[in-house]
Order: structure tokens, then C-alpha cells, then sequence
């Protein structure tokens, strides 16, 4: 069944209020409307045909294969292209007819399986299942469910097989989720490379060995990657193979929910990293071709084919399509206890181009009219409006580099109804200063307005560096500002040379005025907050195959006699301030100086005063700097302490008062000693509660 065609014309409620805060927006109010009207009667035409958006985001309960009270099992599949469906599995020696399904309306198909004499199930737990679909051609092709639970493979099998996952007794959650967090200080995790060992790590692991480590630096918010399910391991979990499924090479799903519960009893807010996007091609142990035709879940011919990633693009106007991805973001939630969601690959949903070839100038010509996929859209849309109804502690991300206007706005403006986005110019800009220009060279306006440029009440995640860096090929932010001499250099007991001097203090600087300035949420990739020395390659045919480098090496900060300690006391303390005083939930900055000969940035969040030396070589003594509250300063972080592999050039003792003399358009100012390539920030200790600006 397609969704019905719009019938009914409807301004967002709120449309003004953001007009009234972005008037240049005023000329596409048609476009507004026109999202908005598909919105509407999508939900409307939910509601009268579904018996509402709660029911109808709950068919994980109803499709696929599910256990009824009574021991019965009743399946159901979508499968519009089928002559016929049949179920196979362990419970009937493989016979390929024996349970036909029965053909119903709109493509769907059902089997109900009564119970055995005993009452038990006939499928039960921890059986192999297929369903057969017999195509239009008459072949007979062997699919696992679109919703199934739980996949496998066998060591010795290049697909996935499909296990029925019904416990006689499933964990049962003993801590409610973190009230929703006011700054999200982000940890981005993946579970299979968290240890020191080659190998693919485990969801235990992960609940005992990493939950108290990103608890202990200061991380409120751990976001998952690679949790639905992917038969290719070195894809990072973008190509997803089964949706409703999650990974089994790390454990059972009764692991992650118990590393969920764990995470949650430590106040941890979890999110998973969720790819509606695009799915994998796999038609064996995939979505691809699941009834024997080139549609089904997908755009059929070129248009339901990704160029770069080779991969296949949902039909987000198709009924069935909608009712699949809204009931997969319910489960995860429901089910598994995700407190929310970053949406992968926002940007290449969003437009018919799919993002490919387009550079974005920030034109807003450019996220209005036909190259707009607007189904698309409805259903980001329809998803952020069904999870703030059913869970508004919830929360959603949006990656989208195209910068799309009110994307983290709510629906009722006629937003997209994200909470947040990636500030993804920042890494970017971060690259391009230290790849191309000598220190000396770097523009300090450039860098604020890079770390500041970003719509007004839309909030942004700040992030020093993606976790693509750190793919092999490419460099994190460590390596591009050490390189070879992380090899040989680290360690205390050898000479600290100008490179790994320079290395350390800048990544703490870079990473303390992405955190400080450049959104209401940060981000960190793991590992890369002590500046973990080696590149990500999972294993593949073209490094035989090999985990070494395919793991996280955290026992490189607990050795005293490496340097990576350092970075990982910074970053740690780091987060603990915030914590304390709250920069991130805090009004942007406001920034006093962006000094270019001196190479001096300055800036006032959440009543601190953050001041930044970029100047290689040059210190300044009584340096003057404009604030907003007289009073009397104290340094609260000092990226030069010597816990911090700085040169212990600042007495953290030392007070320094204000004078009732204006400065950069302060009424007030402060001499400080900020030596070179150092960041302190400072507290008016007369302001305690830091309401100035």
C-alpha cells in the first residue's frame, strides 16, 4: 500500500516564530507548507487507516516471526513482488512448502502456527529459519526476514543465517534511562574495536572494561556505532544488512541490553547510530531483491542505487517503507533502551543528488525545490514527530553537511524536529590549518568563525575530528601533528622534542576550543582523546586479514612512562568543568579578541574566561584582556600543568584582579600571563555562579 496522496494544504502551526527568526526564509513559506502538508496527511492517513502512529510503529511486534501467548507463532511479511511465501526452517526438516503463507491486501502475506500438543512453540528458540519466496519467474529464493532478531555466521559460511531469538527468559532491565542531559558530552563508540586485543570485542567487554573508563573521563553520552546488524565487518556498520538485528559478532542481544543497563545505572545516556539512509545490496542475508524484484523496500532502476556507495535507496514515500524504518527506530528504543538516535547519511537523503558533486554555499536557493527529496524529508520528519510523542526524553541527531535551514527546528515550524546537528566544518577546518599553513599562518578569525558559524536556536555538536580519520588512509588530528615520531618519541624517558612538544599542547588547545566555543554538544571519537597512535584498518583481504589494526590500545594511557597520559588527563579534566559549570548548555560565547599577529583568541561562556596563546614561540606578560564582571580571576585549567605534559610556566596560585578599564568592548579588563601555545580558563571567584556572560 503507497501512502496517500496529500489532500489537504497545511501552514506548520508555528511558521511565524521562525520566520520571524530567520525573515530570509520568508520567500520559500510555499515550500514550508508544502513539507509540512506531507507531514500532515502522512500522520492523518496513519491515523485513519493504521489505527495511529503508535500502532502502526509497532508492527515489529506483528511482522516477521512472532511467539503468541498461546505458543502459537504467527508470521507475517511484506512482499509485494511473491507468487507465494512459504517458511522453512529447523521446526520442518527444510521443507520448502510445507507452511505456505497466506496472501493478503497491499502485498502483505501471514502464517499463523498453532502450538504443539504440549503448548510449547514449534519454532523454538535458537532455530534456523528461511523464508522461501517463490519469484515471478518461478524460482525459489531463500531470504532472511527484514525483521528478523538475531543473524549469524558460522565460521565456515560466507553469509548470515537467520536464528530465531525467543529466551524462555529475556534480561529484564533494573535502572531507568538518565534524565535527558542538558550538555552532551558525546564518547563515539564502536563495541568490536574497544580493547587492546586483536580480536573482535564483545559487548561484556565493553560493559566492564569500557563503560567505567569513559565514566571515569567525564563523558555523559555514549553513542554506538555498528550495532544493526552488517555482514561486512570493515563497512563500520554503514551497510546495513538486517535492521532489526543487533550485531552478533560482539554477543546475544541479551548482552547489549545488559551493557545498556549498565551504561544507564552509571547515569550514561546511550544513543544508537542509526542507518536509514541506505542499505547493503546483500540480497542472501539482506533487504536486496527480498521478494524477488528490483523495488520492494527500494526505488527500482538507477534511482534506488547509491552511486559512491554502491548500495540501495529506500522508497520513502512507500506505506510499508514508512511503516518498517518507524517501527525499527521504536524497537531499538523500546526494546533495547536507546535513549536516542544520530542519524546517519542525513544529507544524502535529503536531496535527489544525493549530496554527490555539490558543494554547499549556504545559499538558501539551495535546500528548496525539486532537487529536495521531500518523502525523504516527511519521514525524518514523521520519525523525530513519532519519538518526541511517544518519548520526548528522547534524543536525535542529524548528520548533514549541506546545512539545511530548520533541520533542528521542531515540526510545527516546519523543522525537520532534530535536537541536534554535526558542526561537520570543524574537523574540516582543523585538516585544512594543519595540513596547509605554517603556525604562524594561522588566522584566528578564521578559526572563530568556523567554530561560531551556526544558525541561531539550532543546537550543534562540536567535534575536533571525525571518526573517518582515523581510518586508514587518512590521519587523525595526533598523527598529522606528530606522524612517525609517535613511534619512537612518546616516552618520558627520551628527549621531548620539538614535534611531540608541539603535538601535545596544540591537540589539547584544538580540542579545548572546539569543546569551549564550538557548539551545545562535543563530541570524541575513542581513542582519540589521548591521541591513540595508529590508523583503524579492520580486517580485509588486502591486509590478509588482520585485527591488529582493528582495536583500541587504552592501555597506552596507564603506562606512566608514555606520554599519551598526558592527553588523557586533559581531556578528562576538561569534561569534568564542564560538568561543573555547564559551557555547553550555556548562550554562545561571547568573544572579546581574535588577536592575528599575537595569535590570541579570548572569549567569555558560562561566566569563565577561556584565553587561547596559538603564538609558537611568543608569551605574553600582562597581557590584557576584556571582561564582563569585575572581580577576581583564578585559573581553573592550565593546558601547560605539568599532569598535562605542559611546562609548568603558570602559578595556579596566583590571583589576578580586574580593573574598571574597557577593553575589545568590555567594560572591564584583566592582565594575565598566558604563556605560548597555552589555554587557561579562568573563574571570576567573585561570580560564582558564573551568570555573566
Amino acid at each position: 500500500m503507497a501512502a496517500a496522496v496529500a489532500v489537504q494544504s497545511m501552514l506548520p502551526p508555528k511558521l511565524p516564530q521562525l520566520l520571524e527568526r530567520d525573515p530570509y526564509l520568508a520567500p520559500f513559506e510555499t515550500d514550508f507548507q508544502r513539507r509540512y502538508s506531507l507531514f500532515y496527511n502522512h500522520l492523518k492517513n496513519i491515523e485513519e487507516n493504521e489505527g495511529g502512529l503508535d500502532k502502526f510503529s509497532k508492527s515489529y511486534k506483528t511482522f516477521g516471526v512472532n511467539q503468541l501467548t498461546d505458543g502459537g507463532i504467527y508470521c507475517k511479511e511484506w512482499a509485494p513482488g511473491a507468487e507465494a511465501v512459504f517458511l522453512a526452517g529447523d521446526f520442518n526438516g527444510w521443507n520448502p512448502f510445507s507452511h505456505p503463507y497466506k496472501k493478503m491486501e497491499y502485498g502483505k502475506w501471514e502464517l499463523l502456527i498453532p502450538p504443539g500438543q504440549d503448548g510449547c512453540p514449534l519454532v523454538p528458540h535458537g532455530s534456523r529459519l528461511k523464508v522461501v519466496i517463490r519469484a515471478q519467474n518461478g524460482d525459489l529464493l531463500y531470504r532472511i526476514s527484514p525483521w528478523a532478531r538475531y543473524v549469524i555466521r558460522d565460521e565456515d559460511k560466507v553469509n548470515y543465517d537467520w536464528v530465531h531469538w525467543n529466551p524462555p527468559q529475556s534480561y529484564i532491565h533494573k535502572h531507568p534511562s538518565p534524565r535527558r542531559l542538558k550538555s552532551l558530552r558525546i564518547y563515539e563508540s564502536h563495541v568490536g574495536i574497544a580493547s587492546p586485543e586483536g580480536k573482535v570485542a564483545s559487548y561484556k567487554n565493553f560493559t566492564y572494561n569500557v563503560l567505567p573508563r569513559i565514566k571515569d573521563l567525564g563523558y555523559n553520552c555514549v553513542q554506538l556505532m555498528a550495532i544493526m546488524e552488517h555482514a561486512y565487518y570493515a563497512s563500520f556498520g554503514y551497510q546495513v544488512t538486517s535492521f532489526f538485528a543487533a550485531s552478533s559478532r560482539y554477543g546475544t542481544p541479551d548482552d547489549l541490553k545488559e551493557m545498556i543497563d549498565v551504561a544507564h545505572s552509571m547515569g550514561i545516556t546511550v544513543l544508537l547510530d542509526v542507518v536509514h539512509s541506505h542499505a547493503s545490496k546483500n540480497s542472501e542475508d539482506g533487504l536486496n531483491k527480498f521478494d524477488g524484484t528490483d523495488s520492494c523496500f527500494f526505488h527500482s532502476g538507477p534511482k534506488g542505487t547509491h552511486q559512491l556507495w554502491d548500495s540501495r535507496l529506500f522508497d520513502y514515500a512507500n506505506w510499508e517503507v514508512l511503516r518498517f524504518l518507524l517501527s525499527n527506530l521504536r524497537m531499538w528504543i523500546e526494546d533495547y533502551r536507546f535513549d536516542g538516535f544520530r542519524f546517519d547519511g542525513v544529507t544524502s537523503m535529503l536531496y535527489h543528488h544525493h549530496g554527490i558533486g555539490t558543494a554547499f554555499s549556504g545559499d538558501y536557493n539551495e535546500y528548496f525545490g525539486l532537487h529536495v527529496d521531500e518523502d525523504a524529508l516527511c519521514y525524518l520528519m514523521l520519525a523525530n514527530h513519532m519519538i518526541k510523542f511517544l518519548h520526548p526524553e528522547c534524543i536525535t541527531i542529524a548528520e548533514d553537511v549541506s546545512g539545511m535551514p530548520a533541520l533542528c527546528r521542531p515540526v510545527a515550524e516546519g523543522g525537520g524536529g532534530f535536537d541536534y546537528r554535526l558542526a561537520m566544518a570543524i574537523p574540516d577546518k582543523w585538516i585544512q590549518i594543519i595540513k596547509e599553513l605554517k603556525d604562524e599562518d594561522w588566522n584566528m578569525g578564521n578559526i572563530v568563525h568556523t567554530l561560531t558559524n551556526r544558525r541561531y536556536e539550532e543546537k550543534y555538536i562540536a567535534y575536533a575530528e571525525s571518526h573517518d580519520q582515523a581510518l586508514v588512509g587518512d590521519k587523525t588530528l595526533a598523527f598529522r601533528l606528530m606522524d612517525a615520531e609517535m613511534y619512537t618519541n612518546m616516552s618520558v624517558l627520551s628527549p621531548l622534542t620539538a614535534v611531540i612538544d608541539r603535538g601535545i599542547q596544540l591537540h589539547k588547545m584544538i580540542r579545548l576550543i572546539t569543546h569551549a566555543l564550538g557548539g551545545e554538544s562535543y563530541l570524541n571519537f575513542m581513542g582519540n582523546e589521548f591521541g591513540h597512535p595508529e590508523w583503524l584498518d579492520f580486517p580485509r583481504i588486502g591486509n590478509n586479514e588482520s585485527y591488529h589494526y582493528a582495536r583500541r590500545q587504552f592501555n597506552l594511557t596507564e603506562d606512566h612512562l608514555l606520554r599519551y597520559r598526558f592527553l588523557n588527563a586533559f581531556d578528562r579534566d576538561m569534561n569534568k568543568l564542564e560538568e561543573r559549570f555547564g559551557w555547553l548548555a550555556s548562550p554562545p560565547a561571547y568573544v572579546s579578541e581574535k588577536h592575528e599577529s599575537n595569535k590570541v583568541i579570548a572569549f567569555e561562556r558560562a561566566g569563565l574566561l577561556f584565553v587561547f596563546n596559538f603564538h609558537p614561540y611568543q608569551s605574553y606578560v600582562d597581557y590584557r584582556v576584556g571582561v564582563a564582571d569585575p572581580g577576581k580571576y583564578k585559573i581553573l585549567l592550565d593546558s601547560d600543568d605539568g599532569e598535562y605534559g605542559g611546562h609548568q610556566r603558570l602559578d595556579h596560585g596566583t590571583e589576578y584582579f580586574s580593573e574598571e578599564y574597557p577593553h575589545n568592548y568590555r567594560p572591564n579588563s584583566v592582565m594575565v600571563y598566558i604563556p605560548s601555545r597555552v589555554a587557561i580558563v579562568l573563574q571570576n571567584v567573585d561570580v560564582p555562579n558564573g551568570n555573566s556572560l
